[in-house]
């Protein structure tokens, strides 16, 4: 029997970093060779990840990423159907992205996060413009509401940490009605109720959280959706004005 290499034996990380049932814990570390790697505790051990390019750190057909070789190559061939290879490098990239993902959002990295869902997001319009598999696509078309409501919360949380609480309540708005848009023109048919979707009252829950926590009342776009509804045309021309000052760069 060999003797194994103790450079390569992980048990003093597992022992100084303890898995947490029901709480993800992520951090980042500097490797070997000086570069930061992304590592996430799991029940089994450690995954370990590159915080740019792909998670694995692998460059297909020296391109980032996937996506970035697919979308090139549709610009030459835009008809080229997806092969079978292509399916499983795609579901490959999706189930990374997905762990990078969850854990830029436990590390409060919301651009990063915001990055890669921006990612997971390109990567299913992809499989649903070329390929004819109606399952395949559901399979991802299925997470789709979910990428977006991390996308969603990442947002607001960077707009509360770079401007203000009033901005970050807007973008919760925004960001609801973008999934309400999703579900009634995706999932209108399998009887979707928005109102009471999980991930839509998170949404409302974390909306008005931060609407009591900062003390904002209505912000200035949803007074101005007030005096529109209201016809009061010259007070909200007065709330163009202001939103749009507040918006001018510094």
């Amino acid at each position: 029997m060999e003797s194994s290499d103790h450079s390569e034996n992980i048990d003093h990380i597992l022992k100084t970093w303890n898995f947490e049932p029901g709480r993800l814990t992520a951090r980042i570390i500097v490797s070997s060779d000086g570069r930061d790697v992304l590592q996430m505790r799991i029940e089994m051990g450690l995954l370990q990840m590159e915080i740019v390019g792909r998670p694995d750190g692998e460059r297909p057909y020296d391109f980032d990423s996937y996506l970035e070789y697919l979308s090139a190559q549709f610009l030459t061939e835009p008809t080229a159907p997806l092969t079978e290879d292509d399916c499983v490098e795609i579901d490959r990239e999706f189930v990374q992205l997905y762990h990078r993902r969850i854990c830029w959002l436990a590390l409060r990295e919301y651009e990063k996060a915001v990055r890669d869902a921006d990612h997971t997001l390109a990567l299913m319009d992809l499989c649903r413009d070329h390929s004819d598999d109606e399952e395949w696509i559901d399979s991802h078309e299925h997470f789709r509401p979910f990428v977006m409501f991390h996308r969603i919360q990442a947002k607001a949380l960077i707009e509360l940490e770079k401007h203000t609480p009033e901005h970050a309540i807007e973008q919760l708005t925004e960001g609801v009605e973008q999934l309400r848009t999703f579900y009634e023109t995706e999932g209108a048919e399998e009887g979707e109720e928005f109102e009471s979707d999980e991930l839509h009252v998170r949404l409302i829950e974390l909306r008005e959280t931060l609407r009591e926590q900062f003390d904002v009342g209505q912000t200035l776009n949803e007074q101005l959706d007030e005096a529109v509804a209201n016809e009061h045309y010259e007070q909200a021309a007065k709330l163009r004005d202001r939103i749009h000052r507040r918006e001018e760069p510094h």
